[in-house]
């Protein structure tokens, strides 16, 4: 059983003192909140920038950390009423405990189609409330908190405060984008987060009546200024092309283990990064198959040792206009795997050996906030307001610069941009099977792919690098 008696200060590189209050360290101390130590804020980041080796359990304390000294400066300057706080003691555990339920690597795997995975890390996050030890902790809150702090987390609780957990003017983005850019090197992601602090207020929709967490119109070039740095973080950290390669062989080992069940979606809850690479080697090499022997042999060497996919092609957001593209081309469905499988093919690599990326964040520029402004409150929305925020009416832009379509090959290989765009748009997406057409020619010298047809018998042996397909 967890204590609930004394309280802790951690010393922290971006914060500099983090207090814990008993409760906090009674969370903190348990086995689910201890695992968070072993999963990298950034994934795969690492093997790009060598010191994003923080840890979900350094942000979780962060968030943790503003969510408090926001309470505070909210109640110093407006209390407001009652009904404003309400459920306020619940805020802070909610901020410590809002990454509870990451997979290892954190957001890698929840790019994976939803029959891969039992739900993204929210979702995932009630398993970790139903154990013991974290009940324990949470006790002293009152009977049924671990259900409603965990449904501040995922944003479903109505309580005025909810917006300081999950929300536009979330306290974790302000500490993921500071710690982020601190531990990459990198000068791009430092909003102004004590001015932010210092214009949050609580107010009262003038549609609804309903209070919540907003900001004063003081504060909205700090809001500005988080939005940009949001999208620099993205261009020059997240989507990066060999972050984005990384996180492309790991999506495809996983893939790949679930399909030849060496585990189930179930048991990707709960391991740690190492947890899982280091289990994902073990059952692929107890196993005979072929994918198992890909994975023990090729794929897993390959990410440990930094031989990461390449950049086939590389089409930028102008190359894209007006080009229509499959509905596929951002997720992981079986659609765009047979496509990847047909280019692999055709580029004369074993199947599953060409990955084709193009990351979304649908909610990267969103806002929902109320403004306290001279006028009166008023709604903040996507589109900002004229005079006081206008860089949402350049996210469109932003967000489409941000975005790369790349194609991966797990082998050198170089091709025209537009090479891949005609193949987006032909048809191949729709592939049942492989076959290759003798005498036509790819970029790569190889045979060249087309879809399997009625009368074709096509081979399923393994295919090794530099191997084409026979038919019959």
């Amino acid at each position: 059983m967890p204590g609930h008696g004394r309280s802790l200060v951690i010393r922290d590189p971006l914060w500099n003192a983090i207090r814990l209050d008993p409760i906090a360290v009674a969370i903190v101390d348990t086995a689910a909140f201890q695992r968070l130590r072993y999963i990298r804020q950034l994934g795969l980041a690492h093997l790009v920038y060598p010191g994003a080796t923080h840890t979900r359990f350094d942000h979780a304390l962060g968030v943790y950390h503003l969510t408090v000294k926001a309470l505070r400066i909210l109640k110093e300057k407006q209390p407001g009423p009652a009904e404003a706080w309400r459920d306020e003691r619940l805020v802070p555990y909610a901020a410590l405990l809002h990454d509870i339920g990451h997979y290892a690597f954190s957001h890698a795997l929840e790019e994976l189609e939803p029959d891969r995975i039992p739900g993204d890390h929210e979702e995932v996050g009630l398993q970790f409330f139903r154990s013991g030890d974290l009940n324990a902790a949470l006790e002293p809150l009152g009977e049924g908190a671990a259900e409603s702090v965990h449904r501040l987390i995922r944003g479903s609780d109505d309580t005025p405060l909810r917006g300081l957990v999950s929300g536009s003017l979330d306290l974790d983005k302000m500490e993921y984008l500071r710690r982020d850019a601190r531990f990459c090197g990198v000068p791009y992601g430092t909003p102004d987060v004590d001015r932010l602090l210092q214009g949050l207020a609580i107010l009262r929709d003038p549609d609804t009546g309903k209070w919540e967490v907003g900001l004063r119109a003081k504060a909205l070039s700090s809001l500005e200024s988080l939005l940009f740095s949001k999208y620099q973080m993205f261009r020059t950290v997240y989507w990066h092309h060999a972050v984005r390669a990384a996180t492309g062989l790991y999506k495809r080992i996983v893939e790949t283990a679930v399909e030849a069940g060496l585990l189930s979606p179930a048991e990707l809850v709960g391991p740690t990064d190492e947890a899982l690479l280091y289990d994902l080697d073990r059952r692929a090499r107890a196993s005979s198959g072929r994918r198992a022997k890909l994975i023990a042999d090729r794929w897993l060497p390959a990410l440990r040792n930094r031989r990461l996919p390449k950049r086939a092609a590389e089409v930028t957001a102008w190359q894209l206009e007006g080009r229509p593209l499959p509905e596929w081309v951002s997720g992981d469905s079986p659609e765009k795997r047979r496509w990847e499988d047909v280019v692999a093919v055709e580029l004369g690599l074993a199947p599953g050996e060409a990955i084709l990326d193009f990351p979304v964040k649908k909610a990267m520029f969103e806002l929902d906030a109320l403004v306290d402004r001279p006028g009166g409150v008023i709604r903040l929305g996507r589109e900002g307001l004229p005079g006081l925020i206008d860089l949402p009416r350049l996210t469109r832009e932003l967000y489409r610069t941000a975005r790369v379509l790349r194609l991966f090959t797990f082998e050198r290989r170089e091709v025209h941009p537009e090479w891949v765009l005609e193949r987006l748009v032909d048809g191949t997406n729709s592939a049942p099977g492989v076959v290759l057409e003798r005498g036509s020619r790819s970029p790569s010298g190889t045979s060249r792919a087309r879809l399997a047809g009625p009368g074709d018998r096509v081979h399923d042996e393994p295919l090794t690098p530099g191997r084409t397909r026979s038919i019959d």
